[in-house]
């Protein structure tokens, strides 16, 4: 049985969360670019050809003369470096999300999307409020659902029993990482909803 368990758990990050491929293959074609166009350059010197755009010597004058620039020049694009840098080590290192929930099950791996445990919720507290499931917007982040009820014009709504409801169906259904509910029930109502 544990074999099991951590093959669904596996199954289920692997559907939880992002591949950070997309930005590695980027990032590796861009290198591959400057490589080429650096070894094209190299390769145009030694031939005594005019360079395309730079030629390496030129390049690497221009590398080792970067500190006789002016502050107000190198300043700036050594902050714009620096900032890519860290996005780039940021985006490596943080976990990519999907809007996709886990659901508690013992003998399967249940992978639900945002948008479907969102519609389920907004079954739920239009239901609960006895509105029209078109007056109920939900919204279904990482951590938390916002719900929101618009109910018709003149008809009191019981925001305690909704957010009850939102809130028993999501113990319900035992998501992991674990979600609360929020419930605004908007001040005016819908005329003929």
């Amino acid at each position: 049985m544990s074999s099991h368990t951590s093959l669904y758990s596996r199954v289920s990050r692997r559907e939880t969360h992002s591949p950070r491929s997309a930005l590695a293959i980027t990032l590796a074609v861009l290198l591959i670019i400057v490589a080429a166009w650096v070894g094209t350059e190299v390769v145009l010197a030694l031939l005594a050809l005019p360079a395309l755009l730079v030629a390496p010597v030129d390049m690497f004058a221009s590398t080792l003369g970067v500190l006789e620039q002016p502050a107000q020049y190198v300043g700036p694009a050594g902050v714009v470096v620096a900032v890519i840098g860290l996005i780039l080590l940021i985006a490596g290192l943080a976990p990519g999300r999907r809007s996709r929930h886990v659901l508690r099950s013992s003998r399967t791996a249940t992978v639900a999307d945002n948008a479907v445990i969102a519609s389920a919720l907004a079954r739920h507290a239009a239901l609960a409020g006895s509105v029209s499931p078109d007056n109920v917007t939900v919204s279904v982040s990482h951590r938390r659902a916002d719900v929101h009820l618009t109910p018709a014009s003149g008809v009191p709504v019981d925001a305690a029993s909704i957010e009850a409801a939102v809130k028993q169906q999501l113990e319900q259904y035992e998501l992991t990482p674990r979600v609360t509910a929020k419930v605004r029930v908007a001040e005016n109502g819908k005329v003929g909803a």
